[in-house]
């Protein structure tokens, strides 16, 4: 079977995010299905600028297609937009006028699926929100399965995401908070699976980046959006309370990290030294509030590290309580209390390491994730 998967981003240097949750899932179900993958060219995600790619080319295995973003987005203009008609009334050619600027601009990658819709079997899109999957859905919508990652966003009121999430024949959602939000404000009844994302288990040989600890490790986009300066707030404080604990970031800064001893940068690490880190840390703290599935927890958990997530994100705490293995916070006092709980009490860690790795090997092994999808492709084929 042929199947495209379009994303808006795709390439090795892509270390999170829907691209990154694509790129896996095109060089996991490549053992099962003839894979190609419909991108554009842009090389960051706030102006979509064309980077310097080839059309085509093969990534770990996988053909890879990609067409020439048209117009960069402007964020100031672009920001002016998304505000008037997230806060006020609105008409549809606002909301036209939004998709265009939202981007990723590629009217020839749409063009592209109109006139080879039939040599498809299967398109899978990644993202509701951006344009290839906006402007491409209608046109292959019998066989398109749609991989939302869908959190509390005004967008996902519009008009246009109304009539957009009836179209696909299928869902395959992140979370079960996910599945939840948008069958309560959409009331989308189509054959879905709750299936995110699988991880590849990691051997790690320790010690590598003992000469930080004892410490808590935050791995991602370090960005307001992702709750970095929340965090950074309230740890802080909790150093001038409780002294000894430093706070290692792996990542991208996208705002500025304080200039303090103990908050330690230590910028973009290769996939085996970011596991090492990881092994190496007390526990792992995801402060953000919008995920619609956090991957980062599944690696901590698929190597029995503890979590610690903010509860204000309802799919962060969804994936806590289910596992039983991590802990949660909503404000700075219960940040400090569960820190020191993580921190003090190497049982609590342990129990909840142990849940977490369970947590996982039930539901995320790429087996499980291969099968899901082979089976909601089959139903809505069939």
């Amino acid at each position: 079977m042929k199947v495209a998967i379009v994303v808006q981003r795709y390439g090795l240097a892509i270390a999170g995010g829907a691209e990154y949750h694509a790129r896996l899932i095109a060089e996991h179900m490549a053992k099962h299905w003839n894979i190609e993958v419909l991108a554009s060219d842009a090389e960051d995600y706030l102006k979509w600028r064309s980077g310097n790619f080839p059309k085509k080319e093969v990534i770990n295995g996988i053909p890879v297609r990609r067409f020439r973003v048209e117009r960069e987005r402007e964020p100031v203009n672009f920001g002016r937009l998304q505000k008037k008609i997230q806060l006020d009334e609105h008409n549809p050619e606002e909301e036209k006028e939004w998709i265009a600027k939202e981007g990723p601009y590629v009217p020839s990658l749409v063009n592209y699926i109109r006139k080879h819709k039939d040599d498809y079997d299967l398109f899978i899109f990644f993202s509701y929100r951006y344009y290839p999957a906006i402007k491409g859905i209608p046109w292959v919508k019998d066989k398109a399965l749609l991989v939302p990652t869908a959190e509390h966003d005004p967008v996902l009121y519009f008009n246009l995401t109304r009539k957009l999430l009836r179209m696909p024949a299928g869902y395959l959602y992140n979370s079960h908070e996910e599945k939840e939000l948008i069958q309560k404000i959409h009331g989308v009844k189509k054959p879905s699976v709750v299936v995110g994302v699988g991880i590849q288990e990691r051997e790690t040989s320790g010690g590598r980046f003992s000469q930080y600890s004892p410490y808590m490790i935050y791995i991602g986009r370090i960005d307001k959006n992702k709750g970095a300066h929340r965090l950074f707030s309230y740890f802080k404080l909790y150093k001038r309370r409780h002294p000894g604990l430093s706070l290692l970031l792996v990542g991208k800064p996208i705002l500025n990290i304080p200039d303090d001893p103990q908050i330690i940068h230590l910028g973009f690490l290769s996939e085996q030294d970011k596991w090492e880190a990881l092994s190496d840390s007390l526990f792992l703290v995801n402060p953000s509030h919008f995920e619609s599935l956090s991957m980062i927890l599944l690696e901590a958990w698929s190597i029995s590290k503890p979590v610690l997530v903010y509860g204000g994100c309802e799919v962060l705490k969804g994936q806590v309580q289910r596992s039983s293995g991590g802990l949660y916070f909503k404000d700075y006092y219960e940040f400090e209390e569960t820190v020191e709980m993580l921190r003090n009490d190497h049982g609590l860690r342990k129990e909840l390491g142990k849940n977490g790795r369970l947590y996982y090997h039930e539901n995320y092994r790429w087996e499980v994730i291969e099968n899901k999808y082979l089976k909601l492709a089959k139903e809505v084929l069939s």
